[in-house]
């Protein structure tokens, strides 16, 4: 019985230049890669468009020597094709672009209990998204920001908490919402509703 070589010893021979070592690797996870492209996009031929992209992406980035072996190899491409999903569904505009209209809630593609499996994957990235962001707001606004969308805490609470008046702590939301827009627009980060 034939010894199965190790994933990450044929990386290293495709990098030295053993391009059939490529060739096991795509053959022994294809299924499970195209399973899980399918699983989401649910079209063959969008799912066998991702999945060269996906290895056309791998070679790339193997032939630059930007490939670590921190993690295994399968997760690393399955993390790869999983954003040329995301990317997929954004580029064909299932996700509206944002609008910087006052009366939309960012916050409401948060809060959405019935989602099926592409939703839920777009669900999660805009809420990665949108954390990082956060994460660039000024520290009072984005304190106040995550009570109250992250801990739903009344104003009076964040009130309370910060020890700033009522008033302050409703001008700091204000502002953040604002803020956040404006990063979200300079990003040109993509939300759906």
């Amino acid at each position: 019985m034939e010894l199965q070589i190790e994933d990450s010893e044929l990386v290293r021979d495709y990098i030295s230049g053993d391009e059939k070592a490529l060739e096991i690797l795509i053959h022994r996870h294809n299924q499970r890669i195209t399973s899980f492209i399918y699983s989401k996009v649910l079209d063959r031929d969008i799912t066998e468009d991702i999945f060269q992209d996906t290895f056309i992406k791998v070679i790339k980035t193997l032939k630059k020597g930007n490939y670590s072996e921190e993690g295994k190899f399968l997760p690393w491409v399955m993390r790869i094709a999983h954003n040329l999903i995301i990317d997929h569904f954004r580029k064909n505009k299932r996700m509206p672009m944002f609008e910087g209209n006052e009366d939309f809630n960012i916050f409401s593609v948060i809060g959405d209990d019935k989602l099926n499996a592409e939703k839920q994957l777009i669900k999660d990235q805009i809420d990665t998204d949108l954390r990082e962001l956060i994460e660039e707001l000024p520290d009072d606004q984005k304190e106040v920001l995550i009570m109250r969308i992250y801990k739903d805490m009344s104003f009076k609470e964040i009130s309370e908490n910060t020890g700033v008046s009522i008033n302050t702590a409703l001008g700091r939301m204000r502002y953040a919402l604002i803020n956040l827009r404006k990063i979200i627009e300079k990003h040109n980060i993509v939300l759906t509703n």
